[in-house]
């Protein structure tokens, strides 16, 4: 129907002819938005951390995992927002040259497995040990009991259950540091060797 239109018509013409200004229209409304600082400052839970993890390693290129690498020369590659992730190894030693953000906290496992089902990782985790050494002094890892998570892979996203001893730290002031991670659980070891040289970006 006109009635709406033919009022407001109105209106303004008998607001131009007597001088009087029109009133404004309302603002509307501002659009919902997450302001920038709620992602910065989402929680690194356990559940969190290691989905990130497992998706971090699992997605790599063919030839270019994190817990491959050898000399550190992929540790930079596809790292998620809000934390810098260090990798173990499938087995062995491995000795990590890696340049890191200063405004980043810093995490990793010392010994970390994701299996089908909770029972798999509850054994893995029975079994573990581990130790890491910031700087030559000992830090306190933080054990992870079995959690369900959703991660990336290659083929896809896969869900599973995670477990381990895993490292936090940081943010690390700038300049060169030294972290050791250590662990193993049953046939499973791995030993990293990082220098970390933290930059401000």
């Amino acid at each position: 129907m006109l009635i709406g239109p033919l009022l407001i018509g109105s209106a303004l013409l008998l607001a131009a002819c007597s001088g009087t200004p029109a009133p404004a229209p309302a603002p509307s409304a501002p659009a919902e938005q997450a302001p920038a600082e709620q992602v910065k400052t989402e929680p690194l839970t356990p559940q969190r951390l290691q989905s990130l993890w497992w998706s971090w390693t699992s997605s790599a290129e063919p030839g270019q995992s994190p817990v491959e690498d050898t000399t550190g020369q992929y540790c930079g590659d596809s790292q998620p927002f809000g934390v810098w992730l260090l990798a173990s190894t499938s087995s062995g030693t491995a000795d990590r040259h890696c340049q890191v953000p200063a405004a980043l906290p810093i995490a990793g496992p010392a010994a970390a497995q994701v299996t089908k089902d909770q029972s798999g990782c509850t054994t893995f985790l029975a079994a573990a040990k581990g130790e890491a050494t910031l700087d030559g002094k000992p830090v306190q890892l933080e054990k992870m009991e079995p959690t369900k998570i959703t991660y990336e892979t290659e083929q896809g996203s896969k869900e599973g259950f995670s477990c381990g001893l895993w490292f936090r730290a940081g943010p690390l002031s700038p300049g060169q540091h030294t972290l050791t991670l250590r662990g193993s659980s049953g046939s499973f070891t791995s030993e990293v060797n990082y220098n970390l040289t933290v930059v401000r970006l």
